[in-house]
């Protein structure tokens, strides 16, 4: 029995007492962990409503009147909280449906092997009605579905009748109603999934179910349940094999994350002091995130991957990364930085030894990303020229240039060329880039051949961002950006644009975000996007490169490398068109580089998903590879479409090398080794010939295990530098071709 909060302890916690605070989160996460699990099943949404929920109660509990009643009104927060979410996904006219054949995912089912007091047959018996509960829920409407998830409670024990009603804004007589009719339409549903599920089937239903798509929806549970009431061969297969009641009260239904317990004391520790103002709300807001593991929370929003799983994740991405020290930011030259003395430079042997491949261990301090090169590329001359020691009050050409490039992109017109000479320029003021050009006549943005501009926006207001770009038909090229104090470059609703050997690194949210509907035809190519960082959300929003919260066909990613920034490398987080990623390298995200206090970067390479909800996008992934992450290598991020990743690879990162429980995608010829788990896959997953189905993939069978080489200066065009490093000697189909622009692998 779930017992009612303390008053005293509630009163204590309002006035800002940490272990009061921290009791009542303690003892009252796993219940709403199971009201929002129950209701929404495996929703990825499900994290983000626990999360919400608890957010909210910390924020308002000085207005609770009654200390009495935390407990109904913290759940009714929750009920509030899964409303919201339905009446969005009604808004955005989507259709929740529940395939009778698949049901929930194996990683919510109870363990039958659990150290509880019923015997082994019976936990079997039990673990298999909560599966057809579940299956059955989904013809339930999401009113009944809310219903049912505190009902759960109250037959396991975790609430009382009066406080459901309560939760419910119902007295105790309405809610007995409300109940009984719902579990009668439960009853009926389990009759008809375990009909179905019947062999042999009765061949009268298979008449009744011929237009039936096989989901499971309210509107079915009339036309089919009509079927299975009045028919003797189908109530007898709808007989239950054990009362819904007794599987809904078994103590394993819905095991509280590990980390919960371990971890609870973190929720208050930092709200000591100062009552329950915006400073503490914040601190314990921290805290929530830190319990219930990855729960991103990004501006653009993201669905978790499972409370569970997230968790997991997260605390095997801590113990891969505290084997080694932090990494020492190295300064962004285009030469790798020279160590302090005494210490072997990295990619060198200290004599005596002997070279071999890293497995288990990440380089304590990788040298700095290679600058992006390419200075052999460019423009030869130009219609504006651009120049540190120009006058914005001249006329831009080549013997008088402008000073800033936001002179030049005010008065270009389609057609026309800015040349960009090399030196460092420093704005104060942030970049407009309105003017379109066409698809005859685009504007060009570039350094001169052999020259390098560097653009350091350090002088930029706090907060501010440095290129605002709302105009299609431009290529923009051949520019290093760094130190602005938020985004660097932002995209949006753009047209048809080429961005090209750009290197965008340390600035103070993602380097390069393409946003908007319309965000058509774009291509980012040969870029480095690195060590990008943010202190508002401590490294949880920066990015190396994000096609976010936007809608448009045809844009590509090839060529690129997204290094050691705070966040994720690249983030597709609410994106509703596929994108074509191809030839990437995604590596060391989401370590705290920066000693940012209580760090929330997560640290996948390639994220493929993300959202509330996270849309269905069909994403093409090939030939990238992912490795030493703090979080996944690949990961579906929610995203239900069906992806396809061939020869991608995955490397010792420190969350799974693909993860994709919640897509229908299609992986071929993918290599995973050394992460800490290799692959984490849904049922609906189609998967064949990747190194997790043969034997004989280990890293012994790499030609390099040491990255440097591909850390390393790109080539005089631009394109990244020669290595070995993942290529194996076992099969060269296999994984990634290393190249930017997937080359034979047989020969190199």
């Amino acid at each position: 029995m779930h017992r009612a909060a303390d008053p005293a302890q509630v009163a204590a916690a309002r006035s800002g007492d940490r272990q009061a605070l921290e009791s009542l989160l303690a003892e009252h996460l796993p219940l709403i962990y199971g009201v929002v699990r129950r209701a929404l099943g495996t929703d990825p949404d499900v994290d983000d409503v626990v999360q919400e929920t608890m957010l909210r109660a910390v924020r308002h509990l000085r207005g609770l009147r009654d200390p009495e009643g935390f407990k109904s009104w913290l759940v009714a927060i929750a009920v509030r909280q899964i409303q919201e979410r339905s009446r969005r996904l009604a808004r955005r006219a989507t259709r929740v449906a529940y395939d009778v054949d698949i049901g929930v995912d194996g990683a919510s089912l109870p363990d039958p092997g659990a150290d509880f007091t019923l015997p082994t047959e019976e936990r079997i018996d039990l673990a298999r009605e909560l599966h057809t509960i579940a299956q059955a829920s989904g013809f339930l409407t999401p009113a009944d579905r809310q219903l049912l998830a505190l009902w759960s409670q109250e037959v396991a024990g975790s609430l009382t009748r009066a406080e459901v009603a309560s939760a419910l804004a119902l007295s105790p007589a309405h809610t007995a109603v409300r109940v009984q009719r719902m579990r009668a339409r439960l009853d009926l549903a389990l009759a008809v999934v375990r009909a179905w599920q019947a062999s042999p089937r009765c061949s009268a239903l298979g008449d009744a179910a011929l237009s039936w798509d096989r989901s499971a929806e309210p509107r079915w549970l009339k036309r089919l349940g009509r079927h299975v009431r009045d028919c003797g061969q189908c109530t007898l297969a709808g007989r239950h094999r054990a009362p819904a009641a007794e599987a809904l009260a078994a103590p394993w239904l819905l095991p509280v994350p590990a980390a919960l317990a371990g971890q609870v004391s973190s929720l208050a520790a930092t709200a000591a002091g100062g009552g329950l103002g915006s400073a503490t709300i914040a601190a314990v807001a921290d805290s929530i995130r830190r319990t219930l593991g990855y729960v991103n929370v990004k501006s653009a929003g993201l669905a978790g991957a499972g409370l569970a799983g997230a968790t997991a994740a997260a605390v095997l991405a801590v113990h891969m990364v505290t084997e080694v020290a932090d990494p020492v930011p190295a300064p962004p030259a285009g030469l790798v930085a020279l160590p302090p003395a005494g210490q072997t430079p990295a990619g060198q042997t200290p004599a005596g030894t002997t070279p071999g491949p890293s497995v288990s261990a990440r380089p304590a301090a990788p040298p700095a990303l290679g600058a992006v090169a390419g200075t052999a590329v460019g423009v030869t001359r130009a219609d504006f020229y651009v120049a540190p020691d120009g006058d914005d009050a001249g006329p831009g050409t080549a013997a008088q240039p402008f000073a800033t490039l936001g002179k030049a992109v005010s008065v270009v017109r389609p057609g026309q060329v800015i040349a960009l000479r090399g030196g460092t320029y420093r704005p104060v003021k942030p970049v407009a880039i309105t003017t379109s050009g066409t698809e005859q006549q685009r504007i060009t943005v570039s350094n001169l051949v052999g020259e390098r501009p560097v653009i350091d926006a350090a002088g930029l207001p706090a907060g501010g961002r440095l290129i605002t770009h709302t105009a299609s038909f431009w290529t923009v090229q051949g520019l290093e950006i760094k130190n602005a104090p938020s985004y660097a470059y932002m995209c949006r609703s753009c047209r048809q644009n080429v961005f090209r050997r750009l290197w965008v690194h340390n600035n103070g949210n993602t380097g390069l975000v393409l946003h908007g509907t319309g965000t058509v035809g774009n291509q980012i190519l040969d870029s480095d996007f690195s060590r990008n960082h943010d202190t508002v959300d401590r490294g949880g929003d920066a990015d190396g490169l994000s096609i976010k919260s936007g809608s448009g066909a045809g844009n590509l990613v090839r060529g690129c490398r997204f290094a050691e920034n705070s966040g994720d490398g690249l983030d597709l987080t609410s994106f509703i068109d596929p994108v074509t990623v191809t030839s990437n390298w995604a590596y060391g995200n989401g370590h705290n580089r920066w000693q940012i206090s209580d760090f929330n970067g997560p640290g996948n390479g390639v994220k493929l998903g993300g959202g509330s909800p996270a849309p269905a996008v069909d994403h093409v992934v090939t030939d990238n590879a992912s490795w030493d992450n703090a979080g996944y290598g690949f990961t579906d991020a929610g995203n239900r479409g069906r992806l396809t990743l061939t020869n991608n690879t995955a490397y010792r990162n420190g969350g799974t090398g693909f993860a994709f429980r919640y897509s229908s995608s299609r992986l071929r010829r993918n290599l995973a080794l050394a992460n800490a788990r290799d692959v984490q896959l849904g049922a609906a997953v189609d998967d064949a010939d990747n190194s997790w189905h043969q034997s004989g993939w280990t890293t012994t069978i790499l030609r390099s295990g040491d990255p440097t080489t591909a850390r390393g200066e790109r080539t005089a065009a631009g394109l990244f530098p020669p290595t070995t490093f993942l290529l194996n000697r076992k099969d060269t189909t296999m994984g990634a071709s290393m190249t930017a622009t997937g080359g034979a692998r047989a020969s190199r």
